[in-house]
C-alpha cells in the first residue's frame, strides 16, 4: 500500500443544506450530483465552472444512483424513481415497501452488475426495524432485514470492495460498521461480521463520532464520514484507522471519490440537529467540501435497466 498524501479540506460550495448527502460524480458528464434530504432537492455541480444546478423532490431523496442512459435513479421516500436531467421529469419505478410514516430509504449505490441497493431508515431510531432493498431490472425485493438478524436502526456506509466479494454497511446510531460476504452473479449476501466499531461515549473528550456514508478506494481502504465527530476516517482492509481527515463542521454525513482523476474527496455535511451555538462555532455547516489525495476512488457502476 503507497503512502497516502492528505490536502486540505476546501469549501466548495456553502449550501447550507439541511441534511446534505450521497455525493456522486458522473464521469461522463464530468460533475457531481448530491442531495439534500431535509431541503428536498437534488443538485448538481461543475467543479470547474462553479456553476450548479438544482431541482426540487416532492418526497425526501434517499440516495441516488447513476442510470446508463445518463438519467438519476432517486431512492425517495415513497419509492423509486427515475429523473431525467434533460427534462427535469420524475417517473415512478417502484413505490415503497414499507410504512413511509417511520421508515424512508436512506444511504445506497450501485453495484458492478447494475442492481441499486438501498437502506432503509427506522426514523424513531428505538429498534432495528430498517432493512436492506435491492432495485434489479425495474423490480425491487428485500435483500435483508430484521426477519433474518439484519436489520438496523439507520442504514448507512453501503460500499462495496474492489473484488466485489464484500460489502459494508453502517448502523450509525449503533457506532458499528459490518461487512458482509458478497455473491456478485446473485446478488446476495452471505454472513455478517463486525468490521470496526467506534466509541459510543459522546460525552468522552475526543469522541470521534458515529459512522455514516462511506465510500472504497483503490486500495480496497473504507472512508468513512464519522457524524457529529468533525471527521473522515480511513479503514485498512483490516478494519484498522490508518488515516484522518479532519473538518471545519461537526456533521459530515458521506463521500465520494470524484474529479478526472478520481483523486478528489467529496464530503457533503448537515446543518440538521445543530443548535444556535453549534452553527455559530461552524457557520460553513451543511457545505460541500473536497480534498486532494494521493490516491484514487473508482467510477461508480450504473444501474441497468
Amino acid at each position: 500500500m503507497t503512502e497516502l498524501v492528505l490536502g486540505l479540506p476546501r469549501l466548495i460550495v456553502d449550501a447550507r443544506a439541511r441534511l446534505g448527502e450521497c455525493p456522486l460524480w458522473d464521469v461522463q458528464r464530468r460533475c457531481l450530483y448530491w442531495i439534500d434530504i431535509g431541503g428536498r432537492a437534488l443538485h448538481c455541480l461543475d467543479p470547474d465552472t462553479g456553476i450548479g444546478q438544482r431541482w426540487a423532490t416532492a418526497s425526501d431523496p434517499g440516495c441516488i444512483a447513476l442510470a446508463a442512459n445518463g438519467d438519476l435513479i432517486v431512492a425517495m421516500r415513497d419509492g423509486f424513481y427515475r429523473f431525467d436531467v434533460l427534462q427535469a421529469r420524475f417517473t415512478l419505478i417502484a413505490p415503497a415497501p414499507y410504512d413511509s410514516s417511520a421508515m424512508r430509504f436512506n444511504d445506497g449505490r450501485c453495484d458492478a452488475a447494475g442492481r441499486f441497493w438501498a437502506g432503509a431508515i427506522f426514523e424513531p431510531r428505538t429498534a432495528p426495524l430498517a432493512a436492506m432493498y435491492c432495485l434489479e431490472r425495474g423490480r425491487l425485493r428485500l435483500a435483508w432485514g430484521p426477519e433474518s438478524g439484519h436489520g438496523v436502526k439507520v442504514s448507512n456506509g453501503l460500499a462495496f470492495s474492489g473484488d466485489y466479494r464484500y460489502l459494508y454497511q453502517s448502523d450509525t446510531p449503533e457506532h458499528v460498521i459490518y461487512r458482509f460476504d458478497f455473491d456478485l452473479a446473485n446478488g446476495q449476501v452471505g454472513e455478517r461480521r463486525v468490521f470496526a466499531r467506534c466509541s459510543d461515549d459522546s460525552a468522552a473528550p475526543g469522541y470521534g463520532g458515529r459512522p455514516d456514508g462511506a465510500a472504497v478506494d483503490e486500495q480496497d481502504c473504507y472512508w468513512s464520514a464519522q457524524y457529529q465527530g468533525g471527521r473522515v476516517v480511513r479503514y485498512s482492509p483490516q478494519g484498522d484507522v490508518i488515516a484522518t481527515i479532519v473538518l471545519p463542521v461537526s456533521r459530515p454525513t458521506m463521500v465520494a471519490f470524484g474529479g478526472d482523476d478520481l483523486r478528489t474527496l467529496y464530503v457533503t455535511s448537515a446543518r440538521e440537529g445543530a443548535d444556535a451555538a453549534e452553527l455559530h462555532r461552524e457557520p460553513l455547516a451543511g457545505g460541500l467540501f473536497a480534498v486532494p489525495l494521493s490516491v484514487a476512488g473508482r467510477a461508480e457502476p450504473r444501474y441497468l435497466d
